[in-house]
C-alpha cells in the first residue's frame, strides 16, 4: 500500500510435538537456515532462528500484510516436512500445536537477538518450561498451565 510504513517485531516460540529432543546438534542449523528461508520467502525479515534440542524462537520483523498465524503455520509445516525429506529421525517428525508470540520494540532487538542466540548456554541453567511461563509471564499473558505444551518433567 502506498503511504504504508511500519516495522513490527515479533519472537515466536514453538516446540517438538512431545517435548522430544529430537533437534540434533548435526543438522539443527541447516534446520534453522532453512526456516530463514521460509520466512524470507514470504517477503519478511528473518532476524535469527535458533533453539535447542526440543524448541525453536524465530525473531521477525513482519509486514502487517503477513497473518501471524500464516506465517507459523508456513514455518512449522514446511519445516516439519524437510525434516521428514531427509529423514533426520526414525519415524515422522512433527511439531506440537500451538506456539508463542511476543512482540518487541526496535530498543529491543539487539538484546532479543542475543537472548535467541545463546540459547544452549541459557538453557544449561532453565528449563524450556521455565523459559516459556517466564515469558507468559513478563508479557503479562493470562495461561492454564494444561493448556500449555506437553512437559516432560
Amino acid at each position: 500500500m502506498p503511504g504504508t510504513y511500519s516495522q513490527i517485531y515479533i519472537q515466536y516460540v514453538f516446540a517438538v510435538k512431545g517435548r522430544a529432543n529430537l533437534l540434533h546438534d548435526d543438522w539443527r542449523d541447516e534446520l534453522f537456515k532453512y526456516i530463514s528461508g521460509i520466512i524470507t520467502g514470504k517477503g519478511q525479515k528473518a532476524i535469527i532462528v535458533n533453539g535447542y534440542r526440543d524448541h525453536v524462537h524465530v525473531f521477525v520483523g513482519l509486514k502487517p500484510s503477513m497473518k501471524i498465524s500464516d506465517l507459523i503455520r508456513d514455518i512449522k509445516n514446511n519445516s516439519s516436512n524437510f525434516i521428514n525429506s531427509n529423514n533426520w529421525i526414525k519415524g515422522k517428525f512433527s511439531w506440537q500445536e500451538g506456539y508463542g508470540v511476543f512482540t518487541y520494540s526496535h530498543s529491543q532487538i539487539d538484546n532479543v537477538y542475543n537472548y535467541i542466540l545463546n540459547q544452549e548456554s541459557h538453557h544449561a541453567k532453565k528449563t524450556f518450561k521455565e523459559e516459556y511461563i517466564e515469558f507468559l509471564k513478563k508479557f503479562d499473558i493470562k495461561y492454564e498451565e494444561n493448556y500449555l505444551f506437553e512437559w516432560i518433567d
